[in-house]
C-alpha cells in the first residue's frame, strides 16, 4: 500500500470514528479491496474462503475501531488484527479438515479415555481466573494462544505496556500462588 492510500486511508478512518458515516463507508470499501487481493495472493488452496475471511477481518476492525490510538500507524494496527484472524482461521482449518485415516486403526486407542490434559486446562483456568482482568487477558492471548504483544493490545484495548505489564505481573502472581501451594 502506498503512502498516499494509507494516509488518505486513515484520514476517512478518522473521520468514520468522529461519526462520518460515508467517510467509513469509504475506509472500508478501500480496505476491503487491498485485503481482498492479500488475501487471494496467501494461500491458492483456499481461494474459496477469502470472502468469509475479508468478512471476518472487518468485523474485528469495526469491533475493535475504538482501540485504536492516533499515535501509532493505522497500517500496523490493521495488519494486527488481520494477522490474528488469519491465524485463528488456519488453526480452526487445522482442527477441522478430515482425517483420511479409517476410525478402525484406532479403535484401541478411542476406547481409553485421557483426563489428564482436561484436568490440566481446568486446573490453569482455576488458577487464572483469580488474576485481575487486566492480567489474565494478556497472560491467555500471549501465553496460551501465542499472539504477540501488538496483537494481545488490539485484541484487548490495552496499552502494549500495559499487556507487557500485565503478563508479568500475572505470572508472578500465579508463581506466588504456586509456591503456597493455593489452588
Amino acid at each position: 500500500m502506498s503512502q498516499e492510500t494509507e494516509s488518505h486511508l486513515t484520514a476517512l478512518f478518522i473521520c468514520g470514528l468522529h461519526g462520518d458515516e460515508d467517510a467509513y463507508r469509504g475506509f472500508l470499501l478501500i480496505l476491503a479491496r487491498h485485503l481482498r487481493a492479500f488475501l487471494r495472493g496467501r494461500d491458492p488452496r483456499h481461494r474459496n474462503d477469502v470472502e468469509d475471511l475479508l468478512q471476518e477481518i472487518l468485523l474485528a476492525v469495526h469491533n475493535a475501531r475504538h482501540t485504536y490510538r492516533s499515535d501509532e500507524r493505522l497500517i500496523t494496527w490493521l495488519h494486527a488484527i488481520a494477522r490474528y484472524k488469519l491465524v485463528d482461521t488456519s488453526r480452526s482449518r487445522a482442527h477441522h479438515e478430515p482425517l483420511h485415516d479409517s476410525i478402525d486403526h484406532f479403535s484401541d486407542i478411542l476406547a481409553a479415555t485421557d483426563d489428564e490434559p482436561s484436568h490440566a486446562r481446568r486446573d490453569i483456568g482455576k488458577l487464572l481466573e483469580q488474576l485481575p482482568e487486566k492480567q489474565r487477558l494478556p497472560i491467555v492471548h500471549m501465553k496460551l494462544k501465542g499472539l504477540s504483544v501488538t496483537e494481545t493490545a488490539v485484541i484487548t484495548g490495552l496499552s502494549e505496556s500495559a499487556v507487557k505489564v500485565g503478563v508479568h505481573r500475572g505470572l508472578k502472581a500465579l508463581a506466588a500462588r504456586l509456591l503456597r501451594g493455593a489452588p
